[in-house]
């Protein structure tokens, strides 16, 4: 049985009334979480009172979720909706830069394996240079390739699930990943020493 059919009984035991099956989910899904929101917002405790409120907006609307899509996708975009209510709130944008995001992250990029061949002083400097330029890159991004690549790349969802989570046609998810993508790459050239010919 899948994450996804796992999630799917746990929300149907809530939706029967079960508060502990809602816990379970909580468990599950409280980092992941909170981790998206802190791509929004800088502030950690407001990263905690955001992921509580996304968690209580999504428990309040359990009962109209129907499992069209994946849980997880479903709460991601309340998570990323509730984000946004909040910077709008604060009378804030949202963020230009991107905490978090390092050689570990950097390595989930198609050839990533490559940052990993060897620990010398010159390999750890690269990862760290290859690292700030992606960092730098994802700054500068608009906020929709940003969160479309970053949800692809370092929550690892499927085109689908960030056309839910993003609320919008699966082409416009490809069009920003791909955008984003090369926007980076454009960026890693001088670095990896690739030609124009090549993305990476």
């Amino acid at each position: 049985m899948g994450d996804r059919e796992i999630d799917q009984q746990l929300v149907e035991r809530v939706q029967r009334g079960d508060k502990q099956a809602f816990d379970l989910l909580v468990i599950k899904y409280q980092r992941k979480l909170a981790r998206l929101i802190s791509q929004f917002i800088r502030d950690s405790a407001a990263v905690e009172d955001v992921t509580q409120e996304a968690f209580i907006k999504a428990y309040k609307a359990l009962p109209t979720f129907r499992g069209e899509s994946a849980f997880y996708t479903w709460l991601y975009r309340i998570g990323i909706n509730t984000a946004k209510n909040y910077l709008i709130s604060q009378k804030r944008r949202a963020p230009t830069t991107v905490d978090g995001f390092d050689n570990e992250d950097a390595e989930n990029f198609d050839d990533g394996g490559k940052l990993r061949e060897i620990n010398t002083p010159e390999s750890e400097l690269m990862s760290k240079q290859i690292a700030q330029t992606v960092n730098h890159t994802l700054d500068a991004l608009p906020e929709e390739l940003r969160t479309a690549i970053i949800l692809r790349e370092i929550e690892g969802l499927s085109y689908e699930e960030i056309a839910d989570a993003m609320d919008c046609p699966i082409g416009t998810v490809r069009s920003r990943i791909f955008r984003a993508r090369d926007a980076i790459s454009e960026e890693l050239r001088p670095l990896l020493g690739t030609g124009k010919d090549k993305r990476w």
